[in-house]
């Protein structure tokens, strides 16, 4: 199977484990995770283009899992976090993680935080050393072992 596919497979897969704890996924600390890793994942190569935010932008609002929060606020607090991130990245992502770091007290939230990681980095079909590095980095933010998402 090429790498493409596992990609996409693997995105997919992610997305359907999301859905199915969708009722779960309610919380402000999950959230705001998952708006930060939205943004980390984004920003991963330390800039972020007009084309790859719209990008993002479009994926928030179409998944399923963070429709339990207004469009409107996920935009703005995904901004936000891209906002740190661009104007100076190896501060802003210290910042970026703390924000992450908000999922830790569940275990099922903090899981799906990578998962939307994941699923927003293979969006594209190439989910580059860049995103699955700030991905890594998450998972120890969080008190997750990368291995298990195959990180």
């Amino acid at each position: 199977m090429a790498l493409w596919d596992r990609i996409k497979d693997s995105a997919q897969t992610m997305q359907g484990q999301l859905v199915a704890k969708k009722n779960d996924l309610k919380s402000g600390a999950f959230r705001d995770a998952s708006m930060a890793m939205c943004a980390l994942v984004a920003a991963a190569d330390g800039s972020v283009d007009p084309s790859e935010r719209q990008r993002v932008a479009q994926l928030i609002t179409s998944n399923e899992v963070l429709q339990n929060f207004p469009a409107d606020d996920l935009r703005r607090r995904f901004e936000a976090n891209l906002d740190k991130l661009t104007s100076d990245f190896d501060f802003g992502k210290v910042g970026v993680l703390q924000e992450i770091a908000k999922a830790k007290k569940k275990p099922a939230e903090a899981r799906a935080v990578i998962q939307i990681g994941i699923v927003i980095g293979g969006a594209d079909g190439d989910f580059d050393k860049d995103e699955q590095g700030v991905v890594r980095e998450a998972c120890f933010a969080l008190g997750l072992p990368p291995h298990e998402f195959d990180l």
